[in-house]
């Protein structure tokens, strides 16, 4: 079940804005997808993801795998009644977690060999089993089994050394045959959710374009952009970027894997990407970093210590605006204004995390995940108005202003 439906595009650039209906409910695109590996967003409770605005949110096939197992997520009918989420899930398939195994997996044609990470169990990871992980988790966007390119080859003879040519190409197409075998599994399982293929190539051009064209031919519902963001310098990352998604179909969404910034995001949906995740929010909040309309604000610095100002002020999110009262109802139902309580200082932050409080992270990830789904609001309202290009020259000088 996937329905995608293109609403507008930018003429100064590939920014398209569109609407996907999945099993699970409506994604409004340009969208950026909280990242839950573990079956929830850290630090985050689903009813904080829902007043933020999050539409649809990831899980990790391999680590559900390892735990709780596919026992447990049978018992409740897939991850959407484990986790307590009713909107849309993506899973991605595994492919990412094997390549971060480095030498502790041996990768051949029919799969992957690896000891678990969690008890070190001999476990056997195959495209068909990885259809099948996803399946018992229902998730809304099934991720193909797929082999990351590295930037740096962990091969033998070439260890160290930037990936060849060769390394990428072989790497390539053996995602290639695993997409096929992936549809075969899919459809055999008759999964009523929507599989997504996964362009690989590394930073080859030409490859990239090699497993676009194939996997076009294979007529998957959607298309992600992978093995980008694995240690390649941003340059690079932008090369590709600038080079595969707006080549996909137009008429099927377009992921960007693992990506990125808020300058990611918004370049991304200039060369028409439709998709995003990134572990980014929650972990650079974890580790004292706020992403805010006017830059990066490092919360650990002394600076913060006797500071009343909000993380933003320009941002509505509990950390920075408080609780949020309705206060009118009209016939468009509830408007939602500033009240309660108010936000919190920039000093409270920092006194949090100086003393280890998990408040802080809680906090900060929350503030983090509303700007970044914020930002995408933002950007689908400008696409929406025909005025994107005025947005990407705001973003870019609000972001250069400085907190």
């Amino acid at each position: 079940m996937l329905q995608f439906v293109l609403l507008a595009t930018d003429p100064t650039s590939h920014a398209r804005r569109g609407r996907l209906t999945l099993n699970h409910g409506v994604v409004e695109t340009p969208i950026f997808m909280p990242v839950g590996t573990y079956g929830t967003v850290k630090g985050v409770t689903p009813r904080s993801l829902e007043d933020m605005g999050a539409q649809i949110i990831l899980g990790n096939t391999f680590h559900l795998w390892m735990r709780p197992g596919l026992d447990v997520m049978a018992k409740f009918g897939g991850l959407h009644q484990f986790e307590k989420w009713s909107k849309p899930i993506l899973t991605d398939s595994g492919g990412f977690q094997v390549w971060s195994l480095g030498e502790m997996r041996k990768i051949a044609e029919e799969g992957v060999k690896f000891s678990s990470p969690v008890n070190g169990d001999k476990l056997f990871l195959t495209p068909e089993i990885s259809m099948q992980i996803q399946t018992v988790l229902n998730s809304d966007i099934v991720m193909q089994f797929d082999e990351c390119t590295p930037y740096i080859s962990v091969e033998p003879k070439t260890k160290g050394q930037l990936t060849t040519e060769a390394e990428a190409r072989s790497s390539m197409e053996l995602s290639l045959r695993w997409a096929k075998r992936c549809q075969a599994e899919f459809t055999k399982l008759e999964n009523p959710n929507a599989l997504f293929g996964i362009v690989q190539g590394g930073m080859f051009e030409h490859l990239r374009q090699e497993s676009l064209e194939q996997l076009v031919d294979m007529d998957f519902p959607g298309y992600a952009v992978g093995g980008v963001s694995v240690g390649e310098p941003k340059d690079e990352m932008l090369r590709i970027m600038a080079h595969t998604p707006n080549q996909l179909p137009a008429h099927k969404p377009r992921y960007l894997m693992g990506v990125g910034t808020p300058e990611d995001l918004v370049e991304g949906v200039a060369q028409g990407v439709d998709m995003f995740d990134c572990v980014m929010p929650t972990r650079n909040a974890r580790n004292g970093t706020l992403f805010t309309r006017f830059g990066d604000l490092k919360i650990r610095n002394a600076r913060h210590k006797m500071d009343e100002q909000p993380l933003d002020a320009t941002c509505t999110c509990y950390a920075c605006a408080g609780q949020a009262l309705p206060t009118t109802v009209d016939g468009n139902g509830v408007t939602w204004a500033q009240g309660g309580r108010g936000g919190f200082s920039r000093a409270y932050l920092h006194h949090l995390d100086r003393c280890g409080e998990m408040l802080g992270p809680m906090l900060a990830s929350i503030h983090n995940l509303h700007y970044f789904l914020n930002l995408m609001t933002e950007v689908r309202a400008a696409l929406d108005a025909g005025t994107f290009a005025q947005f990407q020259l705001q973003f870019k000088a609000d972001r250069a202003r400085g907190v």
